[in-house]
């Protein structure tokens, strides 16, 4: 189906106010791979694997596995207006049974991520996959959408913008189009396909709640399936929290006008600055750990512990009993170091309740940044 085509089928069928039950499957790549897309996705490609790179060479990953996800999850989840604060994540990572709602829910989508990761690395992304995702993030079992009245309001004027299918077999055949199509070899571009698919399983929007943010975790996911990056650190929601009304506007003229060029040109782009302002975000992590890594043997008055650097990194938020822990030191030694480092100002001692926390200030503040 040519462009063309594609365009006026969406504009003779389609009324934001009825299902859209007859939703099209994705075209075919010849419709999706213009030479513009093909220019941006070497870019896109480029600038992903700029990003694998260096996240590959830090010396310990985890600073980045249990970072930057985070970040992903408050932004994903700020995205549908779940509104959460980076110090609150990082101090109630371990224990939520004091966080609010918002903070709660935004922790949940790190466990989705998590939980995603390992079902996509067992079987490959499927619909189940999406499913186990939801329900993660949703805290509750979450199935195919089967009552009808699902209506998608305009964030700005309140009138309905999108009307989804209905009805659980319909759903479900188009889900399993979309599942074909993501794991179809003569697919396009890997980064196309991803763009092309998450409109497609927006459009489908198959639960009740939860789509978005399920959708921006399988997008990560299918580029680690792909093998385009080792680590699921694309952080591309802060992209679209910064492009929001693009965003929408972009999805919606796929629906309206077939625009799909439009479409993927904005995602392109998003992966495109989205990895190169992680690369300089991993290089300033760097540079901050060989910084705090001088300034801690001053304060120790000798080596640092290798295990003790790695907590203080791995989680900003450090807890006395994270350090017995990890170190197997006693806990006034424990205390020790970690007051000694608060006396220089490298950590910054907080009380909590009866516990004390000591805080990686800086590396917060870089996070958060």
């Amino acid at each position: 189906m040519s462009h063309a085509m594609c365009k006026s089928l969406c504009m003779s069928t389609w009324d934001p106010r009825e299902p859209y039950n007859d939703l099209p499957p994705i075209p075919h790549r010849d419709v999706l791979e213009t030479a513009t897309v093909l220019r941006a996705a070497i870019g896109a490609n480029a600038a992903l694997a700029r990003l694998d790179q260096a996240a590959s060479a830090m010396p310990n990953p985890a600073v980045l596995i249990n970072s930057i996800p985070l970040l992903e999850a408050q932004a994903s989840s700020e995205i549908e207006n779940i509104v959460t604060t980076t110090d609150a994540l990082f101090r109630h990572v371990d224990d939520d049974s004091s966080a609010d709602a918002a903070t709660r829910e935004t922790l949940r989508y790190r466990s989705a991520l998590r939980t995603g990761s390992e079902l996509a690395a067992a079987r490959g992304i499927t619909v189940n996959t999406a499913r186990a995702v939801c329900t993660s993030i949703k805290g509750r079992d979450m199935w195919i959408r089967s009552l009808p009245g699902t209506r998608i309001g305009n964030p700005v004027t309140g009138d309905v913008a999108y009307s989804p299918p209905e009805g659980s077999d319909l759903i479900r055949a188009k889900l399993s189009d979309w599942e074909h199509f993501v794991h179809d070899d003569d697919g396009p571009d890997t980064l196309v396909k991803m763009a092309a698919a998450h409109y497609q399983f927006e459009a489908i929007h198959p639960f009740a709640d939860g789509n978005g943010r399920t959708g921006r975790i399988l997008n990560v996911l299918m580029l680690v399936e792909a093998g385009l990056i080792t680590m699921p650190l694309l952080y591309l929601s802060r992209y679209i929290i910064s492009t929001k009304s693009e965003y929408y506007a972009r999805l919606l003229a796929v629906t309206a006008e077939g625009a799909w060029e439009a479409w993927l040109l904005y995602i392109l782009k998003g992966v495109e600055t989205t990895s190169l302002e992680t690369v300089a975000k991993i290089r300033a992590v760097r540079a901050l750990q060989d910084d705090f890594a001088h300034h801690a043997r001053d304060a120790l008055r000798s080596s640092v512990d290798v295990e003790l650097f790695a907590v203080l990194f791995e989680q900003p938020y450090c807890r006395i009993s994270n350090v017995v822990e990890r170190c197997h030191v006693s806990r006034p030694t424990a205390t020790k170091w970690l007051r000694a480092l608060a006396a220089r100002g490298l950590l910054r001692e907080h009380r909590a309740g009866r516990e004390v926390l000591f805080i990686n200030h800086a590396f917060l503040d870089l996070l958060a940044s």
